[in-house]
């Protein structure tokens, strides 16, 4: 009789219904999410600019706005690009008192595509991050350079004409060609002066600044309280 009722006490606890068990990805979900802490040393303040338009070495370059935001000082840059090719900002950096910055993110906008008698736009966020005792009430942003770095497939038919004409002009006895490597036509240096290496002529043949344009274009700013 007692295993009887060992057995009985066995399938009444077997056949009960289970206890029902939370959802794991609810409670995840009810709980708040984690907010990046800002110290609040760090303000965040908008900035009156000077001048916002500049104009270097035939590119107008136009400063929307900068902000600060934390640890980040931004800045909304407009240029016209030259031509068709995908220009960016190369080089630019942020200067305030003894603070001089050179390292930046740039996060893409917009890009207008040139269309007829209309030019094209592109537009970029340069973002610098501060420390947080930089005093930045009147600073200065400079953009040095932008560049379009050339496809592979772009030297020949784009670039390698403007590169022989320099080198020409400078009287630089660099001769330049090309050669269908896998089926892409492919920019070659041919022939360089005795008193070169190879690997000071291709130094000078693919230095940016055949596909760079240089400024500089310089913002003033102030930020406010």
């Amino acid at each position: 009789m007692r295993n009887i009722g060992l057995l009985l006490v066995l399938v009444a606890v077997s056949c009960a219904p289970a206890a029902p068990q939370e959802s794991t990805l609810a409670a995840t979900a009810a709980e708040p999410l984690a907010t990046a802490f800002l110290d609040p040393s760090y303000p965040t303040l908008q900035a009156a600019v000077a001048v916002p338009d500049q104009a270097a070495s035939g590119i107008q370059v136009r400063l929307e706005r900068v902000w600060q935001e934390g640890k980040d000082l931004n800045a909304d840059v407009c240029f016209i690009p030259p031509d068709a090719s995908d220009w960016a900002i190369w080089s630019a950096y942020l200067s305030s008192g003894e603070l001089m910055l050179r390292e930046f993110g740039a996060t893409m906008l917009s890009v207008q595509e040139p269309a007829a008698g209309v030019p094209g736009l592109r537009c970029d966020t340069l973002t610098f991050v501060v420390p947080p005792d930089a005093n930045l009430r009147d600073g200065t942003i400079s953009i040095e350079a932008i560049a379009a770095y050339p496809r592979e497939d772009a030297y020949c038919s784009l670039y390698m004409p403007k590169i022989q004409q320099t080198l020409s002009e400078r009287g630089i006895a660099i001769t330049l060609g090309c050669t269908e490597v896998n089926g892409v036509l492919t920019m070659q240096v041919t022939g360089w002066p005795p008193e070169m290496t190879e690997d000071e002529a291709q130094a000078i043949v693919y230095s940016d600044e055949f596909f760079s344009v240089r400024g500089p274009w310089t913002f003033d700013f102030s930020l406010g309280e």
